[in-house]
């Protein structure tokens, strides 16, 4: 917006646009990351007293004087300004502050599960400012979007949404429990659905001059993602069953041991791929027709295709992990091994690519190494302008150069504990 003042360097396609957020673990914080790194001034509400709980989620790292700082902080905060805020309406001074910032803020995220108690009201929050984009997340959703209100009312955690939408019956081997997949996978799908509403909305004021709400509830972010199940239910074709790391429906397609004892991953789908695939392992498509040996759940557990997958497993077998890799590459047929994280971080084409980034920590005090930016942009590219934060380091500067207090009301904003 013409006239608005702001405190972080200008860069990438986001430059001029500011949002506010607020909660923690793992949802909203991962999504203003997104926005910080591609421009965005993201301000992160803390309470004075109690700093967000991701700043000490482990593994940890520890500063020099022995305080402990989460791993996590450290490779998704960078970039953000940290404010501290009481926002309950039992102090009308810090209300009256949070509104102000609203005027001056694009989208404002949350995913607290208590903000009715704090005295924030969506209809409170667009008079103030129409143009406003508010994003809430939530385990189950808001009960004005509809929904059982008990559930709306449930807490989650990103295994509640893996399980809650089905999605981890789907996951693990037929013989063992379902498998919740790692690391906080449901978190991370969430708030990038919530990065996809909260842009659609923004996009949405900026033509007509109008905010709206924007709901992401975890399990139907999850459910999205679950591809046929729904439709292939309704249809009257069962549900989809555990399989492991195998296809159900073509091969090859699964993790593989090689002959170095490395866990490769292979697939070939669709005839074409699958005719590559013969050709570079040796193996005839006479004896293996796709369509009799790969093609569909029938060909590959019929005796044909459970013979072709003991080829396959020991072709891999009798050859090392850099060898198989080297031949499906030239027959163009997908295939890695399984890098460790180290592999990763020495790997030339990671290397190449530029996709670490090393930068100095605000609050472990020491430089860094994590995963760089990401999407890569030709004409407007992200970038990391400084690490993750230390609790508050950026209140007075916001109170000041965004809310235009003045020192001495500054002062007695932190003597009274407001801020």
């Amino acid at each position: 917006m013409p006239g608005r003042k702001f405190i972080i360097p200008e860069f990438g396609p986001f430059a001029g646009m500011r949002v506010v957020g607020a909660g923690s673990l793992i949802s909203m914080p991962f999504a203003v990351s997104m926005m910080a790194e591609f421009g965005a001034e993201v301000i992160q509400i803390e309470r004075p007293s109690a700093p967000d709980t991701y700043r000490t989620f482990g593994p940890l790292a520890y500063t020099d004087d022995g305080r402990p700082v989460g791993s996590a902080w450290i490779q998704e905060a960078r970039n953000r300004l940290s404010m501290t805020l009481e926002l309950g309406r039992d102090r009308p001074e810090s209300h009256e502050l949070f509104l102000d910032l609203m005027r001056e803020t694009d989208i404002f995220i949350e995913n607290l599960v208590w903000l009715d108690k704090l005295g924030i009201d969506d209809r409170e929050l667009l008079r103030v400012n129409p143009r406003l984009v508010i994003v809430h997340i939530s385990g189950f959703g808001h009960k004005e979007f509809g929904g059982v209100p008990e559930f709306c009312d449930q807490a989650s955690y990103d295994m509640i949404g893996q399980s809650f939408s089905g999605y981890a019956l789907q996951n693990g081997w037929p013989d063992r429990p379902p498998l919740l997949t790692c690391p906080s996978v449901s978190d991370y799908i969430t708030a990038l659905f919530a990065l996809f509403g909260m842009l659609a909305a923004y996009h949405s004021a900026i033509q007509t001059g109008r905010g709206q709400v924007v709901d992401i509830a975890q399990y139907e972010a999850q459910a999205k993602i679950m591809r046929e199940a729904f439709s292939m239910y309704s249809l009257g074709l069962g549900e989809q069953q555990r399989a492991g790391n195998k296809s159900r429906t073509s091969q090859p397609w699964d993790v593989f041991i090689s002959r170095d004892g490395k866990y490769v991953s292979c697939g070939a789908v669709g005839p074409a791929v699958y005719s590559r695939f013969m050709k570079a392992v040796g193996l005839s498509e006479e004896d293996y027709p796709y369509w009799e040996a790969a093609g569909n759940k029938e060909a590959i557990n019929s005796t044909r295709g459970l013979s072709l997958d003991q080829e396959i497993r020991d072709w891999f077998a009798n050859h090392d992990a850099a060898e198989a890799e080297e031949i499906m590459r030239m027959a163009k047929v997908p295939c890695a091994h399984i890098n460790t994280v180290e592999e990763c971080m020495n790997h030339p084409h990671y290397r190449s690519r530029e996709d670490f980034a090393a930068y100095t920590d605000e609050t472990l005090g020491r430089e860094v190494e994590a995963f760089g930016v990401f999407p890569k942009l030709s004409a407007t590219p992200g970038r990391i302008w400084r690490g993750a934060p230390r609790h508050g380091q950026d209140t007075d500067e916001i109170l000041r150069v965004v809310l235009g207090r003045d020192a001495e009301t500054i002062a007695r904003l932190h003597a009274e504990g407001v801020v």
